[in-house]
């Protein structure tokens, strides 16, 4: 069938294999609405974490409920939590 040959292209996350990996900033908009719906989420961001690009969490006040609830990548990503304190706009 002419099905077969474009499903065998797709990785399992349902992504074809010849495409380039998402960028950061890619990921990071499509999982900032469920990251800032997380009660303690002041913001996300790109970010660099041990030399690598990564997306930031940034938190209010870090808590284990927090450290369980924010993945450590997302999508191959790795995800950092930073403790900012109150964002408030000037």
């Amino acid at each position: 069938m002419m099905l077969l040959p474009l499903l065998a292209r797709c990785t399992p996350q349902g992504r074809d294999s010849s495409l380039p990996p998402p960028t950061v900033a890619e990921v990071l908009d499509r999982h900032t609405p469920r990251l800032m719906s997380v009660a303690g989420v002041v913001g996300t961001a790109e970010g660099r974490c041990a030399g690598q690009p990564c997306i930031l969490v940034l938190v209010e006040r870090l808590t284990p409920a927090l450290r369980q609830a924010i993945p450590s990548q997302l999508e191959g990503v790795p995800v950092e939590i930073r403790e900012t304190g109150r964002i408030e706009a000037r």
